[in-house]
């Protein structure tokens, strides 16, 4: 299981608009969109489990596409402690 970090996301992205883009490249196992509490707009970015190989290609396939007018950045997560 890999965990990728999605950012650059518009603040009127939903959990919905988020799986059903992600579901394209193999079944997402879980979702976070990190959202603003007072608001409950999207803050940018989110988090996605994906199985590995479905991972790479979500990767391959999303970083840099447009997606409501923002070019997404799609990689793995890096830990806080190794950043």
């Amino acid at each position: 299981m890999k965990k990728l970090f999605v950012g650059n996301l518009p603040t009127d992205t939903n959990e919905d608009d988020l799986r059903t883009l992600f579901s394209e490249f193999g079944t997402v196992r879980s979702f976070r969109l990190v959202t603003d509490v007072f608001s409950g707009q999207c803050k940018g970015f989110g988090f996605i489990e994906m199985e590995g190989h479905e991972a790479r290609a979500a990767i391959a396939g999303l970083n840099g596409k447009d997606f409501n007018g923002k070019p997404l950045k799609v990689n793995f997560e890096i830990p806080k402690r190794r950043r």
